[in-house]
């Protein structure tokens, strides 16, 4: 019945985020049609917002995938993937202030991300032994070994929730930042900053399904924990 609990959140969770993902990539693409007016590139985007906060010790790098761009920082990188690192599109000056946001974040110390940054060594170990614990409780269900190992499967649960959620304002103030940056610059006009913005909505959106497939996961098993 646990097992079968968490595959109908699973099922759900994926049908959400394949419309959201195939929403972004839409929007991505759609976006990715219209030129900026500055006729700039996503990596001039990402080195002019960097030297505007007087950000000198990170680098603008070319990284492989689609919508792969992230910022790393343990190395202070900001990487763009090819659609974004060469393109002078909504897209891509919208995803390059984006990442550039959490450069920010990280010179200026926010605290949700140093949260975050702090707690992925936890989650890296949560997440690589939740499903042998969680499976393990299953063959043990009804003893006391079981109960206990169902108490870890929570907590290990417990912490990708907190994880996802933690993430949710970190992303979401990035893109206020990069919003805020291309408008206040005048970097992008009014119709391309409206672009710029539903563009990173839908990215927005896929960081919340996340978090709520993880809470709901966590609250299931909480539920069946103490039910048991």
């Amino acid at each position: 019945m646990i097992n079968m609990g968490l595959m109908v959140i699973g099922g759900i969770a994926t049908l959400v985020g394949m419309f959201i993902s195939n929403r972004l990539k839409s929007k991505f693409e759609f976006y990715s049609q219209y030129s900026l007016r500055n006729g700039m590139s996503g990596r001039e985007i990402a080195e002019t917002m960097l030297r505007h906060y007087g950000i000198y010790d990170v680098k603008v790098q070319l990284s492989e995938g689609f919508l792969s761009d992230h910022y790393n920082p343990v190395d202070k990188t900001v990487n763009l993937s090819e659609p974004v690192y060469n393109a002078r599109s909504i897209s891509a000056a919208a995803v390059a202030a984006h990442e550039c946001g959490h450069a920010v974040q990280h010179a200026t110390a926010y605290a949700p991300l140093q949260f975050r940054s702090a707690i992925v060594p936890v989650v890296k170990v949560s997440s690589g032994l939740q499903q042998f614990i969680f499976m393990a409780a299953i063959f043990t269900i009804g003893s006391s070994l079981g109960k206990t190992l169902l108490l870890i499967t929570l907590i290990t649960f417990g912490v990708t929730a907190l994880f996802s959620l933690v993430t949710l304002p970190v992303e979401f103030d990035a893109s206020k930042r990069a919003l805020a940056w291309l408008e206040s610059t005048n970097m992008t006009t009014t119709e391309e900053h409206e672009g710029a913005k539903d563009a990173l909505w839908w990215a927005a959106m896929t960081y919340v399904a996340s978090a709520m497939a993880a809470l709901a996961s966590f609250l299931y098993l909480l539920w069946e924990y103490n039910r048991r």
